[in-house]
């Protein structure tokens, strides 16, 4: 009786495990997925970043949140280019007559950013160079629809790499073909070449044995 309430405890309970068991699973997967989807430390201090840089331009130079989130982003990406070290707003820099927001509805541009923006925001930058030298002006140029950036360009002087021109396969196909041409002519003319040096010397073979039978007669 007590091996058979035991036995029916064990069949009883053992769903309720599986149910427990996967609910643990999920919550497992869960976690997992929340701390793929969390930024890593670097992305996060960038972010850090730029939020304060954002906050000083509004805060300390009063400049409109589009143009100091434009201004923040153009710091972060010219910096990272081989010619500055950092950039530098002047005071005036977001002034009305420096920082402009221009309602655009339009495409941001007719190269490879032709996407349709609200607002064009330019503001004016110094990019400050590692070896002291006179700064160069910068000017920052970003799109945006609401408050949500969409586009971005500025006057980097860095040029950018150019692609390697490579030699097309059509090219490289009619050159192989040329060259075998060549070769069947060649070969052709080694043949034709052969066939005439055999006749020359069935010719010269037939012409002596005539030479000795008329010797004999």
């Amino acid at each position: 009786m007590s091996h058979s309430l035991l036995t029916n405890n064990q069949m009883d309970s053992s769903p309720a495990s599986l149910r427990i068991f996967r609910a643990l699973g999920k919550l497992a997967a869960c976690i997992a997925g929340l701390s793929l989807a969390l930024p890593t430390p670097a992305f996060a201090d960038l972010l850090d970043q730029r939020s304060e840089l954002i906050n000083k331009f509004v805060n300390e130079m009063h400049a409109d949140p589009l143009a100091a989130d434009c201004a923040a982003h153009g710091s972060f990406i010219a910096s990272t280019s081989s010619a500055f070290d950092r950039v530098d707003f002047a005071p005036s820099a977001f002034d009305s007559g420096n920082a402009t927001i221009t309602p655009w509805n339009d495409s941001f541009d007719q190269g490879k950013q032709r996407v349709k923006v609200d607002n064009i925001v330019t503001v004016d930058g110094l990019g400050i160079h590692s070896d002291g030298s006179d700064p160069t002006p910068l000017k920052f140029r970003c799109g945006y629809v609401g408050q949500q950036m969409l586009a971005f360009s500025w006057n980097d002087p860095v040029p950018p790499l150019k692609p390697r021109v490579e030699r097309s396969s059509s090219s490289t196909k009619k050159f192989k073909g040329k060259s075998h041409r060549g070769k069947g002519k060649a070969k052709a003319s080694g043949r034709t070449g052969s066939k005439k040096a055999v006749a020359t010397k069935k010719s010269s073979g037939q012409k002596k044995v005539v030479k000795k039978t008329a010797k004999k007669s």
